[in-house]
């Protein structure tokens, strides 16, 4: 355990990467969207896709977070296995303090009558009916999500290079286009729709774990081949 804990120190040594760009793109797109709700002349309520900003910016840390990383760590005889670890460990407190930040934007659109101006960027209706764990769980999901599909693209890449990493992107995209060809022509896109509001944000949330589980081990057995 502590030489994951010295590896997670030494990702947070990049606080521009972890930190301060974070606050920048957190600050930047509330101002800007606060701007943006009071020039808007409605008096209904208005939305904005902004706050997910902060969720994108996870695909670019998981990139970030093995090319520059990675090779230092090896130059310092860390094992993979604590570089992945610590690593993980530092997206998880990454992810759930980032969600927290999301959720207490809800809060503060909701105690503010959205920024003064009737307009939302955190609180989205359809989410925030699950309720504030459910919200918090959700943007935790995703947020780990998105920085083990960089992380994990970024492996395939020091593994196998920007082949590899093509062709198995245009895998993954023939198997979604596959699996809407047969919804499609299957008639069954009225069940998915109602499977999924079933399920809730919750319910969604906990299926994005097991996706999590799956890219962390696929991750995980690139690594251990990877080079520098």
């Amino acid at each position: 355990m502590e030489r994951v804990r010295n590896m997670m120190r030494l990702q947070m040594l990049n606080r521009n990467t972890w930190v301060w760009i974070p606050l920048i793109i957190l600050v930047s797109a509330t101002a800007l969207s606060i701007l943006i709700f009071a020039m808007i002349p409605v008096s209904g309520p208005k939305y904005s896709g902004a706050g997910q900003a902060l969720l994108w910016y996870f695909f670019a840390l998981g990139l970030q977070a093995l090319t520059l990383t990675f090779p230092f760590s090896q130059a310092l005889s860390v094992t993979r296995r604590d570089f992945f670890l610590g690593t993980l460990a530092t997206a998880v407190l990454g992810s759930a303090a980032l969600a927290v930040v999301l959720v207490v934007g809800g809060w503060i659109e909701e105690a503010t009558n959205g920024w003064g101006t009737n307009g939302y960027m955190f609180r989205v209706p359809w989410l925030w009916q699950a309720g504030p764990v459910a919200v918090w769980l959700s943007y935790f999901v995703l947020a780990l999500l998105l920085f083990l599909v960089g992380f994990t693209g970024a492996t395939i890449f020091k593994r196998a290079g920007a082949l590899a990493v093509t062709l198995v992107g245009v895998g993954v995209a023939l198997v979604l286009v596959g699996l809407v060809f047969l919804l499609t022509r299957l008639e069954l896109w009225a069940q998915v729709g109602q499977g999924l509001a079933a399920l809730g944000a919750f319910g969604l949330a906990l299926w994005g774990l097991v996706a999590i589980a799956v890219l962390a081990g696929i991750s995980y057995l690139v690594l251990r081949r990877a080079t520098p």
